[in-house]
């Protein structure tokens, strides 16, 4: 079989070469669409299911949500695995698939059975699943830097106007804001005068929750216009808020200021961010989709920041606290260095121990040809140029050369047998 394929080859060279340039020519343009990243990413094939359900201890989570998302998750097919987390207000289920099985089938099948898990837990409680990331997903983060703006105006500037933004990028999966205050409106609320009023505090949460609202009501027509009616019942400032009736006593209105104080501050939290011991920041976690290449996904976010720039208050601006694409370049660069070092070294070693031009040059050409072809093979296999992949690719190269010297030693050794054979018929 090999003796024939070579015979084939030697008296069609002409195609044996156009096939050649054809996977060199493949293998380039493969190298421009392989995607590019400092590690590879090992973590596992999972989709994480997130639920909030603030004020709760840790052991109420644990028995009326995580247990029962557990208990109805165990029947997605393919999953390897299904492990939960606990903690105050918060739940954290993660499906562990099976490593060939695709990430957004695998969502969509999370997604049909919490259709019907949502139905077993307290009302009120809606599960939601995690980005499309991956445990290295985390490529780029940044801060705000606004040395005039207090914490509250800083994160809702994030929350509302720079997170927005960047979630629009291709191949962003989530901005994750961090630091600073969610800013809310609290009503601290006094027990004695509820008692007074005779006022409970589910009434005063339902008057507000009904009054934080709007109404839409029907059309009428007038001559040849027709008119939309609704009422506006939103929010705007502290002062509607403390005019909110809550009651009646005495057929007097009692109003939420009547019985609490309202002030504007901020949602509980849980830890603080701190830059280089210089005090509190705000920003954001960029987190790649599965699968996107990391480095162009980075290009792309820092374009997006210098158009988001341009609307940002005056005195405020971005600072990278950490980037990939740094890590992704020096480790790139270093080894595609010691590639081309490795090639030159080979071909001068090659041409002064086989002193023949032309043998050199066959197996010289062998070692760009082969590395573009693994490219082809990088892509069919979804794996990234990362440190792990092109060092395999350097150590390969020693593999490629000596297999080229032992076929052209051995061509040689058989054509001097051939030229000082007696009977060369039966060499």
């Amino acid at each position: 079989m090999v003796q024939k394929l070579i015979e084939i080859s030697l008296q069609n060279r002409f195609i044996v070469l156009l096939i050649a340039a054809g996977l060199f020519g493949w293998g380039i343009y493969s190298v421009q669409k392989n995607p590019v990243d400092a590690i590879p990413d090992l973590s596992e094939n999972q989709v994480i299911v997130f639920t909030e359900w603030m004020g709760r201890s840790p052991q109420v989570i644990e028995d009326q949500v995580t247990y029962p998302l557990i208990s109805n998750l165990q029947g997605i097919p393919k999953v390897k695995t299904i492990r939960g987390t606990s903690m105050f207000g918060m739940s954290f289920v993660y499906v562990i698939f099976e490593d060939n099985v695709d990430i957004y089938w695998a969502r969509t099948r999370v997604l049909e059975r919490l259709n019907y898990a949502q139905k077993l837990l307290p009302q009120g409680i809606a599960p939601t699943i995690g980005p499309d990331g991956t445990g290295v997903g985390h490529i780029l983060w940044y801060t705000l830097d606004a040395k005039n703006m207090d914490l509250g105006e800083q994160r809702a500037l994030q929350d509302w106007y720079v997170k927005f933004a960047l979630q629009t990028v291709p191949g962003v999966a989530e901005v994750a804001s961090f630091g600073g205050f969610e800013k809310q409106y609290q009503l601290v609320v006094d027990p004695v005068k509820l008692q007074y009023y005779n006022v409970s505090l589910m009434d005063v949460m339902n008057k507000v929750k009904a009054n934080n609202n709007e109404v839409g009501g029907r059309k009428f027509e007038m001559s040849d216009m027709a008119y939309i009616v609704r009422g506006l019942g939103y929010i705007k400032n502290k002062e509607d808020l403390e005019n909110i009736g809550v009651g009646n006593y005495n057929d007097i209105p009692v109003r939420v200021k009547d019985i609490a104080t309202v002030q504007m501050g901020g949602d509980l939290r849980l830890g603080i961010f701190d830059e280089n011991g210089e005090g509190e920041v705000v920003g954001g976690i960029i987190v790649m989709r599965y699968g996107e290449n990391a480095d162009k996904v980075i290009k792309a976010v820092k374009e997006k920041m210098k158009e988001v720039s341009k609307g940002l208050p005056e005195g405020v601006s971005f600072k990278i606290a950490y980037d990939r694409s740094k890590l992704i370049e020096a480790s790139i660069n270093t080894v595609t260095g010691k590639l081309k070092e490795e090639m030159l070294v080979v071909s001068i070693v090659v041409l002064i121990f086989l002193f023949h031009w032309r043998s050199a040059l066959s197996i010289i050409i062998q070692i760009p040809i082969t590395l573009s072809i693994s490219f082809i093979l990088l892509n069919a296999f979804g794996l990234s140029s990362n440190l792990m992949s092109l060092t395999g690719i350097a150590i390969a190269i020693g593999v490629i050369v000596d297999n080229g010297i032992i076929m052209s030693e051995n061509a040689y050794r058989r054509l001097s047998e051939w030229q000082n054979s007696d009977d060369p018929e039966n060499i």
